[in-house]
């Protein structure tokens, strides 16, 4: 090989390393740290739609994190009963869960503020956009820091109204209501008790076999595809439609305080946008799985809908009322949340109420007859 050719390569091969240097410099080296892993748990029982909703959350979170953060999802009962998720991820015990703010009512029932109750007229939409933009948030942190308790709380999920529950024959008067054992929980557990029933706030799990077993009437829960999948149309075939006990409700994710913060920021970022996916991703599966269930539980289940007649709404809203004017003399925080809620809802449900559109007119004009 002649010299000019030798130097010709050396100069190749020093030009090569250069631009592989360059390279590097240019674009940042993929991280190699290991992955964080964190343990949640759901309230919900796995054959869930709710506990479905769980894994979807934690799916957005794990594929936008890549290798950097995952998180695993146990149905209720896989380390804590459902109702002890929140002590059990303020202590560690697990990273996260998956639930609903009105379990937690026992620890200050302001909490239940955001599922329990018609909250002033607004739908579950307008909650969120409360708890998010209009003080709601800094109180439930006010709220959870006063209980002592290590977590990191976002809410999510607009659910849509709940069904006054499932009877063994349907309600047709408010005097029927009365002395009938029923199932609930949050605040509705004192509007219904207000209105003469007996309540049990059971976990999800044990609804069906309680119905069964006649250790109560009647129940709610709180969807056609979740009612479907727990087996109600199994022990009860009257469904009643429509009911202020919780019309509003939405999803709570759940981390120990201790464990988000050490997170890196891009992390909790991601965090943050999955949440916000995931509501509107749970909106959208919500209105496609529970209309099917809807019309296979009238079809195939033999059940029978029944619209909840307005005298019974009519007395939740005046028990509502004598509830939280009792709650909101003996609980500052109940009074500051209720207060900043009916700001809101004033000004917003009056936008709302004024601008939108009635889509069950439009709904009749192209269906009415053909059901």
């Amino acid at each position: 090989m002649s010299q000019t050719s030798s130097q010709r390569r050396r100069f190749l091969k020093r030009a090569g390393a250069g631009a592989v240097g360059a390279g590097a410099a240019a674009f940042p080296a993929i991280s190699t740290a290991q992955t964080v892993t964190m343990r949640f748990q759901s309230t919900w029982p796995a054959k869930d739609i709710f506990h479905e909703f769980a894994l979807d959350f934690a799916k957005k979170v794990n594929d936008m994190a890549g290798n950097r953060l995952r998180i695993d999802v146990l149905p209720a009962g896989a380390v804590v009963p459902a109702f002890q998720l929140l002590d059990a991820v303020g202590k560690g015990t697990l990273d996260g869960g998956h639930g609903v703010v009105a379990y937690w009512y026992g620890k200050n029932p302001a909490v239940a503020l955001w599922g329990s109750g018609p909250a002033f007229g607004m739908d579950p939409n307008m909650v969120l956009s409360w708890h998010y933009y209009g003080g709601g948030k800094e109180l439930l942190d006010e709220i959870y820091k006063s209980l002592n308790l290590d977590v990191q709380s976002f809410l999510y999920g607009p659910m849509p109204t709940q069904p006054l529950g499932w009877f063994k024959k349907p309600v047709a008067r408010v005097e029927e209501l009365k002395g009938l054992k029923f199932r609930t929980v949050g605040l509705a557990v004192d509007v219904f008790t207000e209105m003469g029933l007996a309540v049990n706030p059971l976990p999800g799990g044990e609804i069906v076999p309680a119905l069964d077993r006649g250790l109560i009437d009647a129940a709610e829960f709180n969807n056609a595809s979740s009612d479907r999948a727990l087996g109600f149309p199994d022990v009860a075939k009257n469904c009643m439609l429509q009911s202020f006990h919780q019309c509003s409700e939405q999803f709570e994710v759940l981390f120990n305080k201790t464990k988000y913060d050490s997170l890196p920021a891009e992390l909790k970022a991601v965090i943050d946008y999955a949440v916000q996916a995931a509501s509107a991703d749970m909106s959208w599966k919500a209105i496609d799985r529970y209309s099917k269930d809807y019309f296979e539980m009238q079809e195939k289940d033999g059940v029978k809908f029944y619209k909840t007649p307005d005298p019974i709404l009519r007395a939740q809203l005046a028990a509502w009322d004598k509830v939280t004017s009792r709650k909101a003399a003996e609980n500052p925080m109940f009074k500051r949340v209720m207060d900043s809620m009916r700001a809101f809802a004033q000004r917003c449900g009056r936008w709302q109420n004024d601008t939108m559109v009635d889509y069950k007119m439009a709904y009749n004009h192209y269906f009415s007859g053909k059901r």
